[in-house]
């Protein structure tokens, strides 16, 4: 009896297993990476059964075929697939049925079923795998450098593979070769940009920088390091410690140190040393007379020579690199001695111009060199200049600033009959001089805004030239701009060259100071007038004033003026 009902039942399972499609081989789970190719395993016994049929299909085997066929053989070659993407990659020869799915995306994730049509009823093989495909971060990004100058750099990179998730921003580091990466500022920019120009950077300094790309997942790996050295700039230091010592009296000794290491921007190669006499008889000082030295010490000592007996001489002093002239060291007035009394003590006049007090946080080596330069220095025309065939100024203005991140964008000028070439920005801090701390950006015709990252956050000046093949125009209206405080967004429009403020509550407070300033400067010049008027009326004596180019002076004094 019992062996009666166990036969029934053997026989009930294997039906119920029939009517099943009988071989089942269970499911299995697998992993995968966006973006990287996963095989799904399927083998069947070919020597015993020969070439078969098989099919895949996405989701769970139904009793005949494939559900969502993906792609199918008929035991010797493909007979129809949904994509490129699913292929047969081992040896169906041998058995191996397996999918190959090329770069597999997030929403290749489910259940993929195998079906092995075995002839006979209800003997087909089942093989069911369900994938997960998970997201991952960004490949890291390859940087080029487009252009280097002084204080700038101009970087682009290419957009690249996201890892299964859209790319939300980039960030970049900056920093000194010589300082390590935890101490660098990180900048994160949008995910829309792929160029991108750093600005306030060091001249003659060297720099790594690297890019990351950043999706909901996370980072990725760094870009290779790119490493460049900024262009040589004009010494932003005077010399310092100059003094004036009258040796003989045809002669005077001029000595002095180089500036500031920090602020020398490169290979000092040589010193301008002006020096001009004083004329008693028109009571003023002569035209300008130069002298080229090459700096080969850290105590610098020259003696200019064939010069007037007992004539008061001034000099100035600048030190030059490769990239131009920097600020001038002077020192009061040196006599030579008396031509009877050569024997006198030589007389020392010391500078009494107070060292260079600008600060920098750069770390440029101490240079010197050795080799003499001639060359006399040619001031080239201000870009400020402008003929009325020069174009109009384009119209500067801002985006947004987010951190120390500035988004700018401009609207050109009227040409006046000569096409405009490009566009030149000028970029500085606020108290410092166009004249010697700026940086310039260049941009190409067609462009018509641009994002700079500013790596030391303060308060800027910004200003643009168009550029034609005659020249620059007149710069454009100046836009102040503070960067490193918390992200906001802003639109300033200036149509005039004037000073443009982000923050309206400061350009308020500039135009009242304005109005005080103006008032008070009309009270004085009353007064002045009147106190001339009176002293007109009281001259006494044989006393005259003299009025020459626009500086009064008064003949029988002893007073030395320098023209």
């Amino acid at each position: 009896m019992i062996f009666l009902v166990s036969r029934c039942l053997h026989l009930c399972c294997l039906l119920f297993c029939l009517l099943l499609g009988c071989a089942y081989a269970g499911n299995v789970a697998q992993m995968a990476t966006v973006g990287t190719d996963v095989t799904l395993t399927c083998t069947y016994d070919a020597h015993w059964y020969g070439r078969l049929s098989v099919c895949w299909g996405r989701g769970p085997v139904p009793n005949s075929g494939c559900s969502d066929e993906v792609i199918k053989s008929d035991g010797t070659s493909v007979t129809s697939r949904l994509s490129e993407r699913y292929l047969f990659m081992g040896n169906t020869g041998e058995g191996d049925v397996s999918l190959t799915i090329r770069q597999v995306e997030e929403s290749d994730s489910g259940v993929y079923g195998c079906r092995v049509e075995i002839p006979g009823w209800f003997n087909d093989q089942k093989h069911e795998v369900t994938l997960s495909v998970i997201p991952v971060p960004p490949n890291p990004v390859t940087v080029k450098t487009l252009e280097v100058k002084e204080r700038t750099i101009t970087v682009r990179w290419s957009p690249v593979f996201d890892g299964g998730r859209p790319i939300t921003s980039y960030m970049i580091d900056v920093k000194k070769k010589q300082a390590p990466w935890d101490l660098t500022k990180r900048t994160t920019l949008s995910h829309e940009l792929t160029q991108v120009t750093l600005v306030d950077l060091r001249p003659a300094e060297n720099y790594n920088l690297r890019v990351f790309a950043v999706n909901s997942v996370g980072m990725s790996e760094p870009s290779d390091v790119l490493t460049f050295v900024t262009k040589e700039g004009a010494p932003e230091g005077p010399p310092l410690d100059m003094k004036l010592e009258a040796l003989t009296s045809r002669s005077i000794r001029v000595t002095w140190k180089p500036p500031r290491s920090d602020l020398r921007n490169g290979v000092l190669r040589s010193y301008s040393i002006g020096y001009k006499e004083y004329d008693p008889t028109g009571r003023q000082f002569r035209q300008w007379k130069y002298q080229t030295v090459a700096a080969t010490q850290e105590v610098e000592s020259f003696i200019l020579s064939n010069l007037k007996p007992s004539t008061m001489y001034s000099m100035r002093i600048q030190a030059k690199t490769s990239a131009g002239i920097g600020p001038t060291a002077t020192a009061p007035p040196c006599q030579t001695l008396n031509e009877i009394a050569t024997t006198s003590a030589p007389v020392t006049m010391t500078s009494t111009s107070p060292a260079a007090t600008a600060t920098s946080s750069s770390f440029i080596a101490d240079y010197t060199t050795s080799t003499a330069v001639t060359a006399a220095t040619t001031w080239g025309p201000s870009p400020s200049s402008a003929s009325s065939v020069h174009p109009d100024p384009p119209v500067v203005m801002l985006k947004e600033v987010i951190d120390n991140t500035i988004s700018l964008f401009w609207t050109r000028g009227f040409e006046r009959g000569t096409p405009i070439t490009g566009y030149l920005l000028e970029y500085k801090a606020v108290n410092a001089s166009w004249d010697y701390t700026k940086t310039v950006v260049d941009f190409s015709p067609n462009q018509t805004e641009a994002t700079i990252i500013e790596t030391n956050p303060s308060t800027y000046n910004i200003r643009m030239f168009a550029v034609t093949s005659l020249g620059t125009s007149k710069a454009s209206n100046v836009l102040t701009i503070t960067t490193g405080e918390a992200g906001h967004q802003r639109d300033v429009l200036s149509t005039t060259p004037s000073h443009v403020t982000v923050n309206a509550q400061e350009s308020q407070s500039g135009h009242l100071v304005a109005i005080v300033v103006t008032v008070v400067l009309v009270l004085v010049l009353l007064i002045v007038a009147i106190v001339m008027i009176w002293q007109l009326r009281r001259k006494k004596g044989n006393q005259n004033i003299l009025l020459t180019n626009g500086t009064i002076r008064y003949v029988g004094s002893d007073t030395l003026q320098e023209a």
